[in-house]
């Protein structure tokens, strides 16, 4: 029996959140360039994909790179910039015909001028896909979302279009980037770090979260299905007993 037959269909986590994190570390220990670990980056995001659609994955959000990032050597950035071009001009038929739609959240008028532009032309021709929703999180940051958040909540306030009494989590989730998408189910972190490093803080509040020391450019089919093998064994009580999860699912 493989390890697909044994995860429970009714159980599939609608919106899959993933930390790419291990392609510089998995060049690295081959004696590659770093670069060479992004490329491989993007194979192992098609298969991932791929598994995503067959068992029914609705959205997927992955951190392709950080405001932090941009910290890293000028020709590492220079490299990944012109990767993601390239693989979004390659995949955007791909992803027409798998009906996925690209979304992107971040500050991306940071990006250079041709990325930008792929990126906007990627999600305007897969606006249509209804099968797979691929939210790409590029120049993001959780704490600069968050206070871009609130500035545009406080503007509102100034010009009477909000009242501040009526502020809740609701008006709050309605400034985020991820406006309109469900929260995760499960958080996936590759290549053996603990940590959510500044991702969806807001939307991660009741993620479940799934560390593994697989490097990205080795994740796939077999390690994002040994993922939601391992978040259908939780109970997800979101502040309620165990005994009143079991009387609901009765």
């Amino acid at each position: 029996m493989s390890l697909l037959d044994e995860i429970k269909i009714n159980g599939i986590p609608k919106h899959v959140a993933i930390i790419m994190d291990g392609n510089g570390r998995w060049a690295q220990a081959r004696n590659l360039d770093r670069t060479e670990g992004h490329k491989a980056g993007t194979d192992a995001l098609r298969r991932t994909l791929e598994a995503a659609s067959i068992v029914g994955i609705e959205y997927m959000t992955i951190y392709g790179f950080s405001t932090e990032n941009w910290s890293r050597p000028d020709n590492e950035i220079a490299a990944l910039m012109e990767l993601i071009v390239y693989s979004l001009t390659k995949e955007t038929e791909t992803f027409i015909e798998n009906g996925i739609r690209l979304k992107i959240i971040g500050d991306i008028n940071r990006l250079p001028q041709n990325a930008k532009k792929a990126l906007l032309d990627c999600s305007k021709q897969t606006a249509n896909g209804k099968k797979l929703t691929l939210t790409v999180a590029l120049s993001y940051s959780s704490k600069w979302e968050l206070a871009r958040a609130a500035q545009n909540i406080g503007l509102d306030v100034q010009q009477g279009k909000l009242k501040a009494e009526n502020i809740s989590e609701a008006t709050i989730e309605h400034y985020l980037e991820t406006k309109g998408i469900p929260d995760p189910d499960l958080l996936i972190r590759t290549g053996g770090e603990f940590r959510i490093s500044n991702f969806l803080l807001w939307q991660s509040a009741y993620a479940e979260l799934y560390f593994t020391d697989t490097f990205w450019p080795d994740f796939g089919e077999k390690e994002l299905y040994e993922a939601i093998f391992n978040y259908q064994q939780r109970e997800r009580r979101f502040g309620k007993t165990s005994e009143q999860i079991q009387s609901e699912n009765r």
